[in-house]
């Protein structure tokens, strides 16, 4: 079981979102959980896990199994030995799950894959702990979607913002 998520913030408050699919070529969810709570932490370059971290546990908390596989919005590792979001989501997991980050932006250092998809020139940004890097960016380039963000992505994205499309 793989679990897409995304974090949305609005004023005090974040909604985050996890979408569930059985492969990760799937094109539509098995299900869909959204959790609203407080934030957690103000941003902080460098340390988005203290914003984002305590909204995903409540998301993955509510779904009915843990995922095999979480794929967060940004980077697992920022730097070589330089844990991001992803390592310390894996901590928080216990290692249980694997975690691949996906991140549009690139951060300076980090020694992500680009993953290029669609017809875009801008690639997305693989990184990961528990699962080779490697396979990792494969997969996320197998993904359903023509765009450069895969479809289960945006659906994350969207739920996470209340969009209903």
């Amino acid at each position: 079981m793989i679990a897409v998520t995304d974090v949305h913030y609005a004023g005090a408050r974040a909604t985050a979102a996890a979408v569930v699919a059985g492969a990760w070529t799937d094109a539509r969810a098995l299900l869909e959980r959204v959790v609203d709570s407080a934030v957690a932490a103000e941003y902080e370059p460098g340390a988005l896990y203290r914003r984002e971290l305590p909204p995903l546990l409540a998301v993955l908390a509510a779904l009915p199994a843990p995922p095999d596989i979480v794929v967060v919005d940004g980077f697992a590792w920022l730097a070589r030995e330089r844990p991001g979001l992803g390592v310390h989501l894996h901590g928080a997991l216990e290692g249980r799950a694997a975690v691949v980050g996906v991140a549009k932006s690139p951060f300076a250092g980090a020694s992500a894959i680009p993953v290029r998809r669609g017809s875009s020139d801008r690639p997305l940004w693989v990184t990961a702990i528990g699962i080779d890097a490697r396979e990792a960016a494969a997969q996320v380039a197998a993904m359903h979607g023509t765009n450069r963000l895969p479809t289960l992505l945006v659906r994350a994205d969207h739920l996470a913002r209340g969009l209903t499309t």
